[in-house]
């Protein structure tokens, strides 16, 4: 190979290479528009195929091979937002060794996507949705209860934070590639990682309800023979301190577990039931 030639390929390998800039192009792109284009057929692919188009035109020059690669990545796709884009990272890096000469059919691509959208997403919405969101915002909660302005300002560390996680599992999809991806997923510590997130979760959520939940009735009886009436709430204090607000978390979670997490009726249904037990004077 002559002088020109070998210098002509750096510079076509150079060209083919992504940068930094085109991967934070790429997260931009996908996070502001993720459910912007959902369909009932094929979901969030619009998003996926126009948030890693332009790395797309840059890998492929020809225009055959860069419809074929635009095709390839409209099918369908639906994954967790946020840890999902590992899987952006991932594509990225095998269309970049496809257009780099490597014989990576275009059926393997998109085989790898459809086979992580699942994992992710559950990775995601545990993590992110499940254990992250509920945190912060029960941290909000308990600033606004105190009167504090800091309450107003802590629910925006969540899309803060998600925007973080975001970018750096791009990055590492990036970077690591299938292979190392593919032997985390099948050596069981993606599953470590969920239930560990999910008992993280509980015992959060369990020591800001027993903190934050107030529910004391004031029901009182008399005998004969007692100077002083008998207060319910001590009894129930001696058997189980906070019987109430737990019985109240497990209603709610029973709801929620058999008629479908709908906040609305839960909202309203509870303010209705402490009215009337407060008119009844049960509750105080």
């Amino acid at each position: 190979m002559s002088g020109k030639e070998t210098y002509d390929a750096a510079i076509m390998e150079q060209e083919q290479k992504l940068t930094k800039k085109d991967l934070r192009g790429v997260y931009n792109t996908w996070y502001f528009s993720t459910e912007l284009s959902n369909s009932y057929e094929r979901l969030q692919a619009l998003a996926f195929c126009n948030a890693i188009s332009k790395p797309l035109r840059k890998l492929y020059k020809d225009d055959e091979k860069y419809k074929d690669a635009l095709k390839r990545h409209l099918q369908f796709y639906n994954s967790e937002g946020t840890f999902g884009c590992m899987i952006h990272g991932i594509v990225l890096s095998m269309e970049e060794q496809k257009a780099g000469g490597a014989e990576i059919p275009g059926e393997v691509i998109t085989g790898i996507k459809t086979g992580l959208m699942g994992p992710m997403a559950g990775i995601g919405d545990t993590i992110i949705w499940g254990t992250l969101k509920a945190i912060i915002l029960a941290l909000a909660c308990t600033f606004a209860m105190q009167g504090q302005a800091l309450g107003a300002l802590v629910p925006f560390l969540f899309p803060l934070t998600g925007y973080l996680i975001g970018w750096y599992c791009l990055s590492l999809g990036y970077k690591v590639g299938k292979d190392s991806i593919l032997k985390v997923m099948q050596s069981g510590l993606i599953n470590d990682i969920i239930t560990g997130s999910s008992i993280l979760g509980l015992f959060m959520m369990g020591a800001l309800s027993s903190s934050y939940v107030k529910v004391k009735t004031v029901l009182q009886f008399s005998m004969e023979n007692t100077t002083e009436p008998i207060v319910l709430q001590n009894i129930l204090d001696q058997i189980l301190p906070g019987m109430l607000p737990l019985a109240v978390i497990f209603g709610i979670y029973y709801y929620f577990t058999h008629k479908g997490a709908n906040y609305n009726k839960v909202i309203f249904g509870l303010l209705g039931i402490s009215l009337l037990c407060a008119l009844l004077g049960i509750l105080g």
